[in-house]
């Protein structure tokens, strides 16, 4: 994993976004990871998260989220105000 999924990966599991819990919205992670461990544009702390969101993107998908987050003919995620993220079960299994 690069930086920034590990960052992401570490924030949602700080804030308590586990697999068993509701979800949260996409804005509040990303803005904690970008105020606490990756001070770079938003856009790309979302295009990750999206990215482990997709079923089609990722062998495994660490990110379980619900929403638009694109589709295999290159349709785009909806803004990150629209969706909301959790941890994937095997994800919180590689935070453990």
């Amino acid at each position: 994993l690069k930086p920034v999924h590990r960052r992401v990966l570490y924030a949602m599991n700080v804030l308590g976004n586990d697999w068993n819990k509701a979800y949260k919205k996409s804005a509040r992670v990303v803005g904690d990871v970008i105020g606490k461990y990756h001070p770079h544009g938003d856009y790309a702390v979302y295009d990750t998260i999206v990215r482990m969101a997709q079923p089609f993107s990722l062998r495994y998908m660490l990110v379980d989220g619900q929403g638009n987050f694109g589709s295999i003919d290159g349709d785009s995620a909806a803004a990150m105000r629209y969706t909301e993220i959790r941890l994937a079960k095997i994800a919180h299994e590689l935070m453990a």
